[in-house]
């Protein structure tokens, strides 16, 4: 036994000595420092110990042979495999099937060859490794082309019907700018964007299912032959270019920060419109399907499934998430407000969408961008909303209004705020924590909020609204001193004052101002109706009023009747002249002047029956006349005559 022993320490030490010639040979043919005629003895040397070393190995020949002849077995079938220009699926699922199996083959050749490197250093052993590893980097590298043929080959796009962009509806149309307000008039009405009911999350197939297994087992190989990066790196990127493909299908460009604060309102509108629709895309629909893609393929391999998904998407989040900070940083004009509210809603939310979905790994960033862009949204609302207030009170004129009708800056204002009622959950959240300090321009009183009671006109958007409504009155009230006659001035508060009014009642906006407010802003009008009529007409009223209820003298009554019918004639020229759109204001407004007028011109005449003839008008002639007032068209009756 110890003789045994002692003969393979023998051995051992031979061989010790032969792999440390081999070694100090191939460390001088490899010199730089050996003239060519050594460079050759040493090589034909080492070749000499080589076979020396192969001579020398005891045992395994057979083992060896057999390996070899199982490698270049493995060899031909990847060269052929390499030859054929098609790829493994597309040459059938037995096709693909054998391909696999060649790379477990060589698999289990290198597992061999390596149990008998580490017994043998140097020799066959090591050679044929060499060649296997060789070999499966080359199948490694078709297999890779594979991945990203199929994945290219079978990706799938999607738009769902319900988030097609073409289905939005209306823009809510304003004027660009309050200075241009009083030349053009806004619409007077509008409706809020909308995509129509929002979708529910779900997942759609980014590429074929029944692709699905070929690739994952393509990720299987990779991975068991130590490829797992090479394969996320040529998955990540074939994804992105899918994803930039999809992106382009969209019709989202990619623009610079510089790029969104320089664009016109007209571009910059549409692009935070088509900003929000492809958000939702992105994050109900896109993501959550490119996670599932990225488990089903690459699940069993731990954290790999998330790092592809988060390299594959976050690329187009932040360029999302980028351009909302761009139009967060822009200016605060008043167009603007819808848009921001409709981009502010997107991300409030998609707020847990974007939590649940594997972000951590790319260090929270994306989520972390997210809130920190619902902030600075917030604020950009919140700021426009003041700049609102601002520019309403700013807004003057050194001329009246033409003909004492609706102002278009008050159509512009209701019909604004009218849209914002239907933000009023979001509007809620952003003014909570303001108050009426923040805002040096408001003028509104509290009392109708404790008089009410409600939740809605005690509730932020409440306040504001009404505040909003408080400035605009205010601006009105300047403009109606602008008018040198007295009740003109009180037919331009009444129109506007009515139109508010009118607004409120019939919209959502009535919650939120009150019955109090209702019934005081009704009862202002009312007012100024009445104070209208007797500032108008007391003039023309005083000539046929008399004292005494008795018949005038002939020569009184002659200049009385000739006076009064010259003031009428003033008055109609100038109140035909005068617009209220409001039928029934106008209506009630000729009822109230003809109880009046007529009234008292039926009692003038009637006491001066018997002198007809100085009679100009009679008083059915007044009261058909009295229709045409207010209409916004001025007439005449100089030279109208008896019939």
């Amino acid at each position: 036994m110890e003789g045994l022993k002692s003969a393979n320490q023998t051995q051992e030490g031979k061989q010790h000595i032969m792999a440390a010639a081999l070694h100090l040979t191939k460390a001088l043919v490899a010199s730089d420092y050996l003239p060519e005629d050594m460079k050759k003895i040493f090589t034909d040397l080492d070749t000499h110990l080589s076979s020396m070393a192969v001579i020398a190995e005891p045992k395994g020949g057979l083992e060896f042979s057999e390996l070899e002849q199982r490698l270049k077995l493995a060899e031909e079938k990847v060269g052929a495999w390499m030859s054929n220009q098609l790829m493994a699926w597309d040459s059938g699922h037995n096709e693909a099937s054998r391909h696999f199996k060649v790379i477990e083959e060589i698999q289990s050749l290198m597992e061999s060859l390596r149990a008998l490197t580490s017994e043998y250093e140097f020799g066959k052993p090591m050679e044929l490794l060499r060649r296997a590893e060789s070999l499966l980097q080359t199948a490694m590298t078709r297999l890779e082309e594979e991945l990203v043929h199929v994945l290219h080959q079978h990706k799938q796009y999607f738009e769902p019907e319900y988030m097609s962009f073409r289905s939005c509806g209306s823009d809510v149309t304003f004027d660009e700018s309050f200075a241009s307000v009083e030349e053009e008039s806004p619409e007077e009405a509008s409706q809020r964007n909308s995509t129509g009911s929002e979708p529910d999350d779900h997942l759609v197939d980014l590429i074929q299912p029944n692709v699905v297994p070929h690739l994952k087992s393509i990720a299987k190989m990779m991975f068991a032959s130590d490829y797992g990066q090479e394969f996320c790196q040529a998955f990540v990127k074939a994804r992105k270019e899918a994803l930039d493909e999809y992106w382009a299908t969209l019709g989202m460009d990619t623009f610079s920060i510089e790029d969104v604060l320089k664009m016109g309102w007209k571009s910059l509108n549409y692009e935070m419109k088509r900003w929000t629709w492809i958000m939702k895309i992105i994050v109900l629909v896109y993501l959550p399907s490119e996670k599932r893609l990225c488990d089903q393929i690459l699940g069993d391999f731990g954290s790999f499934s998330p790092r592809c998904f988060v390299e594959t998407s976050k690329a187009t989040m932040v360029y999302l998430l980028n351009f909302g900070e761009a139009v967060a940083m822009g200016n605060h004009k008043t167009e603007k407000l819808f848009r921001l509210l409709d981009m502010y809603e997107v991300l409030a939310d998609l707020l847990l969408d974007i939590d649940t979905l594997p972000f951590e790994e790319a260090g929270c960033y994306v989520q972390n961008e997210f809130h920190e862009l619902l902030g600075k949204l917030g604020d950009c609302t919140r700021a426009t909303l003041v700049e609102f207030r601002r520019a309403i009170t700013s807004n003057t004129s050194t001329t009246p209004f033409a003909g004492g009708s609706i102002h278009p800056l008050t159509k512009y204002v209701m019909n604004f705020i009218k849209t914002l009622a239907e933000y009023v959950d979001t509007l809620n959240v952003l003014l909570k924590d303001q108050d009426e300090e923040e805002d040096p321009n408001s003028v509104f009183e509290m009392h109708n909020d404790i008089e009410d009671g409600s939740s809605s006109t005690c509730s932020p958007v409440a306040y504001h609204l009404r505040s909003i409504t408080s400035t605009l009155e205010s601006n009105l009230n300047n403009r109606s001193r602008l008018y040198k006659d007295g009740a003109l001035q009180l037919v331009f508060l009444m129109n506007n004052i009515n139109y508010i009014v009118q607004k409120v009642k019939d919209s959502k906006l009535g919650p939120f101002f009150g019955d109090a407010w209702i019934r005081e802003h009704i009862a202002r009008v009312q007012q100024q109706a009445t104070g209208f009529v007797r500032i108008s007409w007391s003039s023309a009223l005083s000539l046929i009023r008399s004292d005494d209820g008795h018949a005038l003298p002939r020569a009184i009554f002659k200049e009385r009747c000739r006076a009064f019918s010259f003031a009428f004639e003033e008055v109609y020229r100038n109140q035909t002249g005068w617009l209220v759109p409001d039928s029934k204001l106008r209506e009630d407004l000729q009822i109230s002047i003809s109880q009046r007028v007529i009234h008292a011109y039926r009692n003038f005449t009637g006491r001066n029956s018997n002198d007809e003839r100085h009679i100009k008008y009679t008083a059915d002639d007044l009261e058909n006349f009295l229709l045409d007032l207010f209409e916004g068209s001025p007439r005449s009756l100089q030279n109208s005559r008896r019939k």
